[in-house]
Parts: C-alpha cells; sequence; structure tokens
C-alpha cells in the first residue's frame, strides 16, 4: 500500500472503507469484474460462477457507476461494451422452470453466498500483496467488505429477478383458487339443491306416513267398533235407566251369559235329582242279615217296628245302580268344571269389551279425535285410556319416527282460578320430577308443551302392553314365580328413586300404574304417574317428611301413617312404597287386596280399615312359598320404625337370585369343610351315565 500512488490508495481505502458503495442495489457479479492487468474480460470470464439466471439489465450498472474506479493510465484499458456484451451473452447455468415452484424455491445453494470470488484470488490479510497485483488485493478486499453488508443489500441476482417469479407465480396462484372456488361455489350449489330436494322427499315421505297412519288407525276404528257392537249382544251392554230424579247407566249381560248361567242352572238341577237318586238307592240297598235287623226293630223299645219294605234290588243290581251313579255325578262335575271355564273365559272377554266400550265412548267425545298434529310434530292416532282429567293418546312422532304416548291434561272451564293453579302445580311437579328420572324401570318422559290456556300436553315413552291391574282382572291371580320377577323390577325402580338426589317417594304404587310390556318385552316392567310423588329435602339429615296432602291417593295401597290425624301432619318416608309393595304382591298371589276388599275407599275411611290392618290371614289356597309369606309380613309392618326401608327390601334374599339345590348343597359342603375340591361339570354325553365327578 506503501508503494502505491496516493489518489489510487485514496480510492482503494475508500472502496475498502465503502466509501462510494452506498448505491449498490445488486450482488457483485457481473462479468465486468473480471478484468485484470494485461487481460481482458472475455479470457476472465470463464472462471467466474454466475449465481443469476438472468444477465444484467444494462452493460453499465449502477454499482459499476458508484464503486468502479477509473483504469490507471498506461496499465489498464476500459472494459468496452461490446465485449461487456460478449461475456454477457455466454451460457449461465440455466434453473429449470418444469421442476416446479417448490423445487425452485427449493435451491439454498444457490443463496448461500452473495459473491463467488474468482480462482487463484487470496485473501488480502493472510497473503502478502505482490507490487504487481494491486487491483486483486482490491477486489479481494472488495469482496470481504461486500460480506459485511446489511441485510437489505445482502441479496442474490436470483433474489432480485425473485419479485417478478413471485408475481408469475401469485398470478397463477389467483388463477387457481379462482377456479378452485369457482368449483367450490357449484359443488355448495348442487348441494344446496340435492338439500332441497331431499327435504321435499322427507316431507312427502312424512306426509305419505300421516296418511298412512290416519288410514290404518281409521280402518283400525272401524273395525273395533263393528266388533264391539257385535259383542253387545252376546256380552252386554250399558243401558240408561232412570232412578228417582237421576239417570244412571245400568249393566246387562248378553246372550252368551245367559246361555251359560242356563247351563249351570241345569247342572245344579242334574246334581239335585242325582243327590236325591243316591238317597233312594241307599235306601234301596238289599240287607245282607235281614233277620237280625228285623229282631232288633221289633224289640226297639218295646214296640213293634215294621219292616222295611222289601227292596226289589239284588245285590249286584245294587253295585250296578251305584256304578252308574258315581259315572253321572263324575260326568257332571267335569261338565260343570268345563262350563265354569267358560264362564271365566266370558268375564275375561266382558272386561276387555267394558273397557273397549267406555274407551270408544271417550273418544267420540273428545275434541281430539280427527288426529290433530300438536306441536308441529305429534300425530294423535287413537285414545289409550282417560283419567279424572286427562286423556291418553297413543301416538307418532313425525321427526323421530317412532311411537309415542301424549298425556293431554285439560282443565275444567267452570273451575275458578285457585283450583286451577292448584292442579297446574301438582302438574308441574309431576313434570319437574319425572323428566329428571333416567331408568330403564321408569317410564321416559320427552316432552312438554302447551295446547291453550286450559290445556297442556306431556309426552311420554309408549309402552305396548297392559298394566298389572288389567292383568289381575283377566286372570284373577299371578303365578308366584311371575309375581316375584314383576317385584323385583318394582323394587329395583324404587332403589334407583331413593338413591338419586334428592330422594323421591312415588306414594301412588298400585297395579294400574305398573306397566308390563307385551311380545318380546313381556313381563318388563316400569313404573309411571308420578303425580303424587313427594321430593325429600336435600339439606336435611332427616327421611322423612309432612303429609301435606292427606287424603290423596288410593287408599288399599297406603300404609297406617297416612291416615293418622292429629294437630300436626304425619310424616311419611320411602317406608310407603314399601307398604305398596306387599299390598301388589299379596293381590297378585291370591287375586284379593288383604285389608279393604270389595270395600269403597269411602267405607275405608269411615271405618278405619287400614288403621286396624294389625294382622294379616294367607289364605290356605293358592300355595305360596313360606319364603313369600315372609317377606310380605316384613312390607305390611304395622309401625313404620319396624318397617324396612327401601334399601333393606332391596337386599332381601327372595329377591335374589336363587341357586339350584345341588350348587346350594355343594355351597354347604364347602363352609363345612367336608369337600376339598370341586372338577367343573362336564357336559354329559349320548352314551354316558357319569355325572360331574367330585373329588375327596
Amino acid at each position: 500500500m506503501e508503494g502505491l500512488d496516493p489518489v489510487r490508495r485514496e480510492l482503494l481505502e475508500a472502496r475498502i472503507n465503502g466509501i462510494g458503495c452506498k448505491n449498490i442495489q445488486q450482488p457483485f457479479e457481473s462479468p465486468t469484474y473480471n478484468f485484470m492487468n494485461g487481460n481482458n474480460a472475455s479470457s476472465g470470464s470463464d472462471s467466474f460462477e454466475t449465481t443469476s439466471a438472468q444477465p444484467p439489465a444494462s452493460p453499465t450498472s449502477n454499482f459499476e457507476k458508484s464503486c468502479t474506479p477509473p483504469p490507471p493510465k498506461g496499465r489498464k484499458r476500459k472494459v468496452t461494451t461490446s465485449e461487456y456484451k460478449e461475456v454477457s451473452q455466454k451460457p449461465t447455468r440455466q434453473i429449470n422452470d418444469s421442476s416446479g415452484i417448490g423445487t425452485y424455491f427449493g435451491k439454498k445453494d444457490i443463496l448461500t453466498s452473495p459473491i463467488r470470488v474468482p480462482m487463484g484470488i487470496t485473501n488480502a490479510r493472510n497473503s502478502p500483496t505482490p507490487s504487481h497485483s494491486n487491483i486483486d488485493t482490491a477486489v479481494t478486499s472488495r469482496g470481504t467488505q461486500t460480506d459485511n453488508l446489511p441485510t437489505d443489500a445482502n441479496v442474490t441476482g436470483s433474489s432480485v429477478k425473485q419479485p417478478d417469479n413471485s408475481k408469475i407465480v401469485d398470478s397463477g396462484n389467483l388463477e387457481e383458487l379462482r377456479r378452485e372456488i369457482s368449483r367450490l361455489e357449484q359443488q355448495a350449489n348442487g348441494l344446496l339443491a340435492n338439500e332441497k330436494k331431499m327435504k321435499e322427499k322427507n316431507e312427502r315421505s312424512v306426509e305419505l306416513i300421516k296418511e298412512f297412519l290416519i288410514s290404518q288407525t281409521i280402518d283400525q276404528k272401524k273395525r273395533c267398533r263393528e266388533h264391539t257392537m257385535a259383542n253387545r249382544l252376546r256380552l252386554g251392554q250399558f243401558n240408561t235407566v232412570r232412578q228417582a230424579a237421576s239417570f244412571v247407566e245400568q249393566w246387562n249381560d248378553g246372550y252368551a251369559f245367559i246361555e251359560i248361567n242356563k247351563k249351570l242352572s241345569d247342572i245344579m238341577q242334574q246334581k239335585e235329582e242325582l243327590d236325591k237318586f243316591k238317597k233312594n238307592l241307599q235306601k234301596r240297598k238289599p240287607s245282607e242279615k235281614p233277620e237280625k235287623k228285623e229282631k232288633k226293630a221289633k224289640l226297639s223299645e218295646g214296640f213293634v217296628v215294621p219292616g222295611a219294605p222289601a227292596s226289589n234290588l239284588s245285590l249286584s243290581d245294587y253295585h250296578e245302580q251305584d256304578e252308574i251313579l258315581r259315572l253321572r255325578v263324575n260326568a257332571i262335575k267335569k261338565e260343570e268344571q268345563e262350563v265354569q271355564q267358560e264362564l271365566e273365559k266370558l268375564e275375561r272377554e266382558r272386561n276387555v269389551h267394558i273397557r273397549e266400550l267406555k274407551r270408544i265412548n271417550n273418544e267420540d267425545q273428545s275434541r281430539f279425535n280427527h288426529h290433530p298434529i300438536l306441536h308441529d310434530r305429534y300425530l294423535l292416532l287413537q285414545m289409550i285410556g282417560k283419567g279424572g282429567f286427562s286423556e291418553v293418546y297413543k301416538g307418532f312422532d313425525l321427526k323421530e319416527l317412532h311411537y309415542i304416548a301424549c298425556k293431554v291434561h285439560q282443565l275444567n272451564n267452570d273451575w275458578k282460578e285457585d283450583k286451577k293453579a292448584n292442579y297446574i302445580k301438582h302438574a308441574v311437579r309431576e313434570y319437574t320430577i319425572h323428566r329428571s328420572l333416567n331408568h330403564h324401570r321408569i317410564v321416559r318422559l320427552q316432552d312438554v308443551f302447551e295446547i291453550d290456556s286450559n290445556s297442556f300436553v306431556t309426552v311420554l315413552e309408549y309402552c305396548d302392553g297392559n298394566d298389572l291391574d288389567f292383568i289381575l282382572k283377566q286372570h284373577k291371580t299371578i303365578p308366584e314365580k311371575e309375581a316375584r320377577v314383576v317385584m323385583m323390577q318394582v323394587v329395583s325402580a324404587l332403589k334407583y328413586l331413593n338413591e338419586r338426589k334428592p330422594p323421591v317417594i312415588h306414594y301412588d304404587l298400585k297395579p294400574g300404574n305398573i306397566l308390563l310390556g307385551s311380545g318380546m318385552a313381556s313381563w318388563d316392567v316400569k313404573l309411571t304417574d308420578f303425580g303424587l310423588s313427594k321430593i325429600l329435602p336435600e339439606d336435611t339429615e332427616s327421611d322423612s317428611i309432612d303429609l301435606t296432602s292427606q287424603g290423596a291417593g288410593t287408599y288399599w295401597y297406603l300404609p297406617p301413617e297416612c291416615f293418622l290425624v292429629g294437630k300436626a301432619p304425619p310424616k311419611i318416608s320411602s317406608k310407603v312404597d314399601v307398604w305398596s309393595v306387599g299390598i301388589i304382591f299379596y293381590q297378585a298371589l291370591y287375586g284379593r287386596k288383604p285389608f279393604g276388599h270389595n270395600l269403597s275407599q269411602a267405607s275405608i275411611l269411615e271405618q278405619n280399615t287400614i288403621l286396624k290392618a294389625t294382622n294379616i290371614d294367607f289364605p290356605s289356597k293358592p300355595t305360596v312359598s313360606q319364603e313369600a309369606k315372609n317377606f310380605i309380613r316384613k312390607c305390611l309392618t304395622y309401625k313404620k320404625d319396624d318397617r324396612v326401608d327401601v334399601f333393606q327390601l332391596a337386599e332381601d334374599p327372595y329377591l335374589k337370585a336363587k341357586k339350584s339345590q345341588a350348587e346350594a348343597k355343594k355351597l354347604e359342603q364347602l363352609g363345612s369343610g367336608s369337600l376339598t375340591s370341586i372338577s367343573i361339570p362336564r357336559p354329559l354325553s349320548s352314551n354316558s351315565c357319569e355325572g360331574p365327578s367330585i373329588s375327596n
């Protein structure tokens, strides 16, 4: 540096320090930087690697204008424009555009260093600089200084051209996005059109289902009424008769009952005749020792007694007549049994007939008998039954497509406002309790809505079957095995009601509120009707509450504590339902109620029948196990404090699944230690009589 011309040294120092290079806008990669002393541009251009796929825009770039020093006199010549063009037109490495945008931006080696140092140039800081290589030092220093340029200036030639390519790429992406948006819009329009078509199809399907169900229900109603009208003559009908100043309905039996009663009277007459014939035959029975008897008769009390009329029958004839008489008596008994069975069958038919007559009459008088659609969803088909202030209809859910039961509550227009408010209060409480219950042994509440100011509807799960009350009216009794299964399911539901928080007392448990399934769901029990239910408070430790609705409920199934009268209302608990279970079980086994049978509720209240129910009588027929009797005694314990609660009742051994006698015997032997091991029983083969092996 000391041997250089001061002007040149100043220029070199300015280059090294970055003075005069502030206008750099592109990397130092032009072929014009390859010229050296005594060499032309074309000879040195092959030693550089070009990093840009595009040539410079003009021979004289901004970099040359700002940083290129004037060539020294007599040593260098300026590169002409034609020579620059020759160098710039030499083939360079091209990027294959067909490889895609990702491949283009993936060439990291292109962006690694902004300046490629020519071959043979060394760093000015690490090697001595010959006197004839001043330009090499300047170029090397300049290359080193370029590495320290700011970030916005430290770019390559490809990145300078990149904005143009990105614009092309962006425009291509924009067109592709527009095509994609157009395609998605077409797809969305197609989906909307399909949705509209599906909605129309769904509406047509629902309309067809509605028409089909209504048509089917109308046909059912016609057949039912025709069958009922035919049975009115055969089984009987209600006739309106006048009693004093009022009219009442009186039942008159049909010709089937008249005929069967005539058969029974004929049988009774035949039995009387057979009794007379039997007595007469006994009188005509020939005596084996007539003389002794005659002597005794003559000497009786000193008077002469006339002898019996001589029998025209021999001893063999008498035995023959006696055998014939016995056969006639057996035939009469058999005929009487058949007639009794026929009478029981007719009575069951009459029960169904009376129930159907009442249902048809109530349905014809109902304002919902024209198959309305309630709440834009529920189609009413036919009436199932009617209570005091409600009607229950079989319906169909047009949205979920399944059968439901609609309970229509109607308030009397003549009621006062306080009575309406009280009824609504009870209905809302029933709905509030029922909607919180979720158990497979309890009928599920699905919906509640209002029709008008005087009526509202609760939508319930539909159970295809009859209640236990109807079964008992039809068959009088239920075998103990079936009755036990029913009680197991009822106690399971009561256990759920007491396990939840807050606990619930059903309070109106009776055969009419126990629904039994039919078909594949036969003997499947569900509880319903929570209109009189009570909720036990959670914030108290007591398991009882005050009975504020004394007088409500069905008296035959309520315990004695519900009839106590005093200054304070009586206390009740879940043991009310335990008493009801005992009454229902007794009635199912014996066909009669244990207390107040054949008495009205008014008579029960007047005679204090339940308050006197301290003893339980078990009839001899039908035969019931001692375990069942003990279970009933536990439920019907008179004192509330001594009675078991629901949880204790659920753990009763009688309700548990019974094990086989052989298994119970094995368990007893295991408990006594007489058996040391029991092998697993093998299935018996067809030619083997060998049973399970037991080793001692």
